[in-house]
């Protein structure tokens, strides 16, 4: 299996005087980190290490990185993140109140069996914590780790190789219907003393003809500063459906850095949604290739941004077979001084024929200070495709507001519902009625706070 199509990425504009500081905690816990005994691993990592440690964190000279400038990232000294044994007393579900289910959870990048259950999976269905499968599975992960989120073209995918330890790996078996939602839970927690940085890397493979559905829910903690460097490698297999959602709700001292790479085969469907409420910085990269004829994916979301909140979605699809659609959907709202980035992208690759490609993004201003940078991108090397794509920025609609101000609702309630219209859209695209209506409780509850 090759890596994935690059987003027209070049490590040129990176700082490699930033890699010293991010690095030298790596030595400390090298010794600890599980599959010691892997030369495939041992490779992995030290490819990761050598790459970082060349380039460094990417700047505002690499176009990929124009709009989102890590500097205050190189200004800090992180350590790694202990073991943490804080309690939870109410985890983040999209089950009714009671309802067990399947669940992996995971607290400042560290495993937590006490808190995590397999209940409720169909037989062959393996879910457990990557440390865990590294001695049980260790052939399928040297396969999969690695192949699709490549090191050499990203120096974020780099770090978490070099730190690669734990995290999530689900596999389901060939023709297999998973139910019940697979609820992923990663808690930040942090230190009061230091800024800490953890750096999950999750497997996913879902073999021909299998369904299932995937939730994350990312979470914070305490006012200490937490940077997540999470990286995730899909694989959806021949005809298999994968419904994978986000939502990130970490504190507002927070970095929050994810990239998602996944491929899909001939049929198969890749179902992407990502809420952003948190962080203090956050970049959600999603790279999707389509390697099947009849592949789809659909790569969608909301962004919730305000006070000096940074948020950034980056996406690439990748159209690499004939037939293949793909639609894209993204709405945010950003108020105060908050910034938010799109960057959007969709290849079609020659011989690619018959694409059918959408996207769109949609921002609504809630302040004058408030910052939107869109850039929308089609590169189409196919002669008989349909692709689209278009962005819009502006304000609520004074009339709308003044039609619901006319009839007794006031200033901030008719503010409220008029976000909320607004942003249904993009939870429409939620497959999944109990997770959508889940997610419309999480922006309720933003707006509920904004008032």
């Amino acid at each position: 299996m090759t890596a994935l199509h690059p987003m027209t990425y070049s490590t040129r504009g990176a700082d490699p005087t930033t890699a010293p500081a991010l690095l030298a905690p790596l030595d400390r816990v090298a010794g600890d980190l599980p599959g010691a005994g892997l030369s495939w691993l041992r490779d992995l990592r030290a490819q990761g290490r050598e790459r970082f440690a060349a380039v460094g964190l990417p700047t505002i000279k690499n176009e990929s990185w124009r709009y989102t400038n890590l500097r205050d990232l190189a200004k800090l000294s992180f350590q790694p993140a202990g073991a943490a044994q804080s309690s939870f007393d109410l985890l983040p579900t999209v089950r009714p109140e009671g309802e067990d289910g399947p669940r992996l959870v995971f607290v400042d990048g560290r495993f937590r069996a006490d808190l995590s259950s397999t209940d409720g999976l169909p037989p062959g269905v393996e879910l457990l914590s990557l440390a865990a499968a590294l001695t049980s599975h260790g052939d399928l992960l040297a396969e999969h780790l690695g192949r699709l989120a490549a090191a050499d073209d990203r120096p974020l995918v780099a770090l978490n190789s070099a730190y690669l330890a734990d995290g999530p790996f689900l596999r389901v078996p060939a023709g297999v219907q998973v139910e019940r939602p697979v609820e992923l839970v990663f808690a930040s927690v942090g230190s009061d003393a230091a800024a800490t940085a953890f750096h999950p890397r999750t497997l996913i493979l879902v073999e021909a003809g299998a369904k299932a559905v995937v939730v994350e829910h990312h979470v914070g903690r305490g006012a200490g500063t937490t940077l997540a460097n999470h990286v995730a490698e899909i694989v959806v297999g021949e005809g298999a459906t994968l419904h994978h959602y986000k939502s990130q709700r970490e504190a507002r001292g927070a970095i929050h850095l994810s990239h998602i790479a996944a491929t899909v085969a001939t049929g198969g469907h890749y179902d992407n949604f990502i809420l952003t409420t948190g962080a203090r910085l956050s970049r959600n990269e999603v790279v999707s290739r389509l390697d099947g004829t009849e592949a789809r994916t659909h790569v969608s979301g909301g962004y919730l941004a305000r006070g000096n909140q940074h948020a950034d979605t980056t996406t690439l699809i990748v159209h690499a077979q004939p037939n293949g659609t793909s639609r894209e959907v993204y709405k945010g709202v950003i108020d105060d001084t908050a910034r938010a980035v799109f960057q959007g992208k969709i290849t079609v690759c020659p011989g690619a024929q018959k694409t059918d490609g959408y996207q769109l993004n949609r921002a609504l201003l809630l302040s004058d200070s408030a910052e939107i940078d869109s850039k929308p991108e089609l590169e189409i090397h196919a002669d008989d495709v349909k692709c689209s794509h278009g962005c819009t920025a502006g304000e609520l609609d004074d009339n709308a507001l003044f039609y619901l101000r006319a009839r007794g609702i006031d200033l901030e309630t008719a503010r409220g519902l008029l976000i909320g219209a607004f942003l249904a859209e993009s939870l429409e695209e939620i497959a999944e009625p109990s997770i959508r209506d889940a997610f419309q409780g999480i922006v309720a509850g933003w707006l509920e706070e904004q008032r």
